[in-house]
């Protein structure tokens, strides 16, 4: 196969665990400035060794297929100086920049927080109406805000220009309340006429709107909040309190003054910050941005000009490049001390010592070239403090498809392994990862990270609610994974996805941590673990390298149809698999193993598994099962590794492979046996891995496939399939494609003759000359082979004779094999002899005891003038008519189950069906029919001479099933039986239909019992309809 990399790996999550350990320090009575900031990070590196490994020993448990000798972590030596080396190249690059700027601050982490960490919730609000009064006269205005307490911080009033109620107001003042400060009512079009009163309060440093307003009219900033959420000394007596309560007390005064005009409820949305869980407050910080543009212009670029990368589900394509067209400049400083330390250093000398927004700063690899640059510019003396805040998370995560191949080296890995081709993550993470890995890739390697980015949905809970900590819904894989397995739940979530993306609903009760549907993904386990010994206990300790292929002349019956389902499971689950159809390439997979395999191939082969072990027909069979097990454990393998590891180990008896690097399977290539094709793909590819790969063995030494070997290979593969197509097309459409021949050809003989003629015709007496011969030739034709009737069958014989030349005749042997089989079974064109039906299994059994057995040949099912290619293994037809014999089998179980006769009591069963098809699909499956329908004498017939009494009787297609009982159950007990339970159904049915339709019952008992007695009085309702069924049978 291919030389493929995943590589293992984890982030810091700087906010994620700073808040995890400033809860612990809390509950200690410290902060993380009692400890300092290096015995913090001693204190964070030791939580990260003990906790951080969850996340990873959930990925072993799970068994996924990755490089752990490879595994990185964000804050790994080698990744820490890619982040180093993207940050002083961005800052070079003049696209990052130190500046003041309106944050989202979350007072929980004390930290500044991306947009896209901020979490917009519409919370149930109210909105407080104000009165300002103006200051040269008795008048005023009325505001409405949702934050009463940023009024402290108000430097304007602001309204529309446009507003015609309040022009003669713009340009006086108003004396703001409690603060007695004097400000200005400003006309700004951001304000919106119909919000309010169409007045409103402008609080610069306080709200992002503002901010903007306050830049146009240069309106001071003035902050009255503290990074913990208090208020400070500029909010004048509300100095200290928490900003929620300072809310509650600004009411008070206001309404105290009774400047309070009303308060309204108001359904509004509040940021909050994902990680603090607490309301974001927008505060004017000294931040580290990126300049976003250029960086989201060239991934824009790439994916209008190149389609690059491409989104699966095609969605979410939108959704990505939405974002990208509106992203602003990306706040990448935070106020925390676990992560990359900014490298930037304050010349603090410049400066008295401390850091202002004044102090020079030198952006450095590491602290001595800063120093370097700093003395060459300040002089010998200078002292340098390091910028205490850690760059945001995603901005090292944003380097990893390229930082974890050893850039900003130009390592092997880098050259082998990027970029890499599918990124597999969810949608909630499109912005804050994906994009700043497309972004910060285009920008340092001038090329996107991956081909493609497949979306996965969400694992709901059982209630179908997302996992969160802070819902605490979440489910331990680790818990499912002790109880049913690996296999079992790995199965379950991949095979829940109903299309690609979407979300899947995990079954799962709490109090008993138990799971519907992984209990039966590990009841398909066990259904495979079974199968799987029944199989290699009956293969006489044989490999199906042993055993080999079995001739496509030798199969019978069931062994075609069971290689034609596996070969269509084949094309089916590559097909859903390169199509990202996961969940269905598992659904498929489920039926076909469960389904055809187990419950009916495995069932169909058995009597020949009892025969002598020298048995030609025992051997196809055992051959069969080899393959398609050997087969099936391929097929499964992604999905449930560790099951068929241990199955193929121990069918293959091969101690040193593994099964993950064999083949996958491929379905069967026309004009090639099976064999042929499955030895030819895999030494292939082992010849590919060997000179492609030398060092294949050890990933971190592959090199990649040369660009000229694999266009000449896929050539190769190409004008061989081309050959092979065609090929198969004239074999299947030999008569047709003469035949056009012929007309082409005719119609160009017409022409050169018409041409001729026409010549001819101009020369003098030659025109007269040929219509008289014309003439002549065309009464003697007339009166030689039209005017008698033997004549006109002399001509007719001819033309046949004319035609089997040039067409060809069928096979000779097999035509007579054909012509046995018919006479035998009293079939002429395909029809049964009238008066000749066949009455039981004695017929058929005189047909399998000569020359040719009907399982043997499948030109006996169907048309009679086709029959399966051997150039080929998947057969729809046969697949579609084998159909009707698992029918029939199974309709022969019901009834045979509904009249309760015993699994060792064999019975007699009439198949009667007008359709002649039919008919044949049954004789040639007799043998089937009878041995799992556990059948004494079967009768298949086109019309029923009589009426038949005491039967069960059920139908398929259009063949009609019927079991006669007189003589296999005591018919009048089974009726009496059948009575007496209708007798209780009914009265069951009476008694709850009354205490549903009494409306006190109804109105007064709990809600659970009345729907319980519902769903009662509905399955017996079924049960009474069921029964009457049977008695009707009868």
């Amino acid at each position: 196969g291919r030389n493929t990399l995943w590589l293992p790996g984890t982030d810091h999550a700087s906010i994620a665990v700073q808040t995890i350990l400033d809860r612990q320090l809390e509950a200690e009575g410290k902060t993380r400035y009692d400890l300092g900031r290096e015995k913090f990070l001693e204190l964070a590196w030791e939580w990260k060794e003990e906790s951080g490994g969850t996340i990873v020993n959930q990925l072993r448990r799970l068994g996924v297929s990755v490089d752990w000798s490879r595994e990185r972590f964000t804050m790994d030596e080698g990744l820490s100086k890619a982040v180093i080396e993207a940050f002083v190249q961005l800052y070079d690059q003049g696209l990052i920049y130190r500046g003041e700027y309106m944050v989202n601050w979350c007072p929980a982490s004390q930290s500044a927080v991306s947009d896209l960490e901020v979490e917009n919730k519409e919370v149930d609000g109210h909105l407080w109406h104000f009165r300002y009064p103006l200051t040269d006269s008795n008048g005023f205005v009325e505001v409405a805000t949702t934050r009463p307490e940023t009024m402290l911080g108000d430097t304007a009033v602001a309204v529309n220009p446009n507003d015609e109620r309040y022009q003669d107001l713009i340009g006086k003042t108003l004396t703001l309340p409690i603060m007695g400060r004097e400000i200005p009512i400003i006309a700004d079009e951001l304000v919106d006429p119909g919000f309010g009163t169409g007045c409103v309060k402008v609080t610069p440093a306080h709200d992002p709107n503002d901010f903007q307003m306050g830049q146009r009219h240069n309106l001071p900033f003035i902050n009255i909040m503290n990074k913990n959420g208090t208020l400070n000394e500029k909010a004048g007596p509300f100095q200290g309190q928490d900003r929620f309560e300072a809310r509650k007390n600004v009411v008070k005064q206001l309404e105290a003054e009774e400047l309070l005009v009303k308060v309204e409820d108001y359904k509004h949305t509040v940021p909050y910050s994902d990680r603090g869980k607490v309301p974001v407050e927008p505060l004017i910080s000294t931040q580290w941005f990126v300049k976003i543009r250029p960086l989201a212009d060239r991934a824009l670029e790439s994916l209008d000009q190149h389609h690059s990368p491409v989104f699966i589900p095609e969605r979410w394509t939108k959704v990505y490049r939405d974002w990208l067209v509106k992203l602003k400049d990306w706040c990448i400083s935070r106020q925390l001390w676990w992560g990359h330390q900014i490298p930037a250093w304050y010349v603090v000398s410049e400066t008295n010592g401390t850091i202002t927004s004044e102090t020079p700063f030198i952006v450095a690899h590491h602290e001595a070239e800063a120093k370097k640059k700093a003395i060459a510019k300040f002089g010998e003396n200078v002292k340098l403090e390091q910028d205490s805040d850690v760059l945001d998370t995603w901005f090292s995560s944003g380097l990893w498809p390229f930082s974890t191949m050893g850039w900003p080296e130009e390592t092997k890995d880098l050259k082998t392994y990027y970029p890499t081709t599918t990124l597999v993550t969810g949608f909630d993470i499109i912005f804050f990862w994906v994009a700043r890995m497309t972004m910060m890739a285009g920008h340092f390697t001038g090329q996107m990270p991956f081909k493609s980015v497949y979306i996965h949905g969400l694992v709901r809970d059982e209630n179908n609610k997302k996992m969160s900590k802070s819902a605490n819904n979440g489910i331990d894989p680790l818990i499912l994974i002790d109880k049913y397995g690996t296999d079992a739940v790995r199965y379950t979530l991949v095979r829940e996805v109903a299309g690609a993306g979407q979300d899947i609903r995990l079954e799962y009760d709490r109090k008993t941590d138990e799971s519907a549907s992984v209990e039966a993904s590990r009841n398909f386990a066990n259904k495979l673990w079974n199968a799987a010994r029944f199989v290699m206990l009956n293969l006489d300790g044989k490999t199906p390298e042993e055993l080999g292929q079995p001739t496509v002349e030798a199969l019978e019956l069931c062994d075609r149809w069971i290689l034609s389902r596996f070969h269509q499971v084949v094309r089916q689950t590559r097909d859903y698999l390169d199509g990202y159809g996961l969940g269905e390439a598992a659904k498929g997979l489920y039926e076909f193993i469960w389904g055809d395999f187990c419950d009916w191939y495995i069932e169909l082969v058995k009597s020949r598994l009892r025969q002598d072990a020298n048995s030609a027909s025992r051997v196809v069979a055992q051959q069969t099962l080899a393959c398609v097990l050997e087969g099936i454990l391929k097929l499964l393998h992604p999905f449930m590794p560790h099951i068929t590891e241990e199955i193929w180990h121990t069918l293959t008896q091969k101690s040193g492979e593994v099964l993950a690097l064999q083949p996958y399977p491929i379905e069967y290539l026309d004009g090639q046996t099976e064999e042929q094709e499955l030895q030819t793909t895999e030494s292939e590819l082992l010849t590919d891995n060997k000179s492609d790969y030398p060092d294949a063995q050890s990933p971190r030494s592959g090199t990649s496939l040369s660009k000229e070997k694999e266009i000449s290979k896929q050539s190769v593969a190409v004008l061989f399939k081309v050959r092979e197509i065609s090929r198969k097309l004239f074999e299947d459409y030999k008569e047709p494609i003469i035949a056009a021949g012929l007309v082409v050809g005719g119609i160009i003989a017409l022409n050169i003759l018409t041409a001729f003629v026409g010549a001819l015709n101009r020369i003098s007496l030659v025109s007269t000359s040929l219509e008289l011969i014309g003439l002549g030739y065309a009464i003697w034709f007339v009166s030689r082979y039209v005017l008698k009737a033997e004549n006109r069958q002399e001509l007719s014989q001819k033309i046949q004779s004319i035609k089997a030349e040039i067409v060809g005749q069928e096979d000779t042997q097999q035509s007579s094999e054909l012509k046995e089989i018919e006479s035998k079974m009293g079939i002429i064109d395909g029809n049964i002899k009238q008066g000749e039906d066949i009455k039981d299994i004695e017929d058929i059994k005189d047909i399998e005891e000569g020359d040719v057995k009907i399982d043997h040949d499948l030109s006996s099912i169907g048309n009679t003038h086709s029959s399966i290619s051997p150039s080929s293994l998947i057969d729809s037809e046969l697949e579609q008519r084998f159909e009707l014999l698992i029918g029939t089998i199974r309709t022969i179980r019901n009834l045979r189950a509904e009249a309760e006769i015993k699994p060792g009591v064999t019975a007699p069963v009439i198949l009667q069906s007008s359709n002649s098809d039919e008919r044949q699909i049954l004789e040639a499956g007799l043998a089937y029919i009878k041995d799992l329908g556990k059948v004494n004498q079967l009768t298949i017939t086109p019309a029923l001479d009589k009426e038949v009494k005491n039967t069960m009787a059920g139908v398929v297609g259009t063949v009609q099933v019927l079991i006669p009982l007189t003589g296999v159950v005591d018919v009048d007990a089974l009726r009496a039986k059948l009575e007496k339970k209708l007798r209780k159904v009914e009265a069951e049915v009476k008694s709850l239909s009354g205490r549903l339709g009494n409306k006190n019952f109804v109105s007064k008992a709990p809600e659970a019992v009345v729907k319980g007695a519902q769903e009662a009085l509905a399955e017996a309702k079924k049960q009474e309809s069921i029964l009457r069924d049977r008695l009707n049978r009868l």
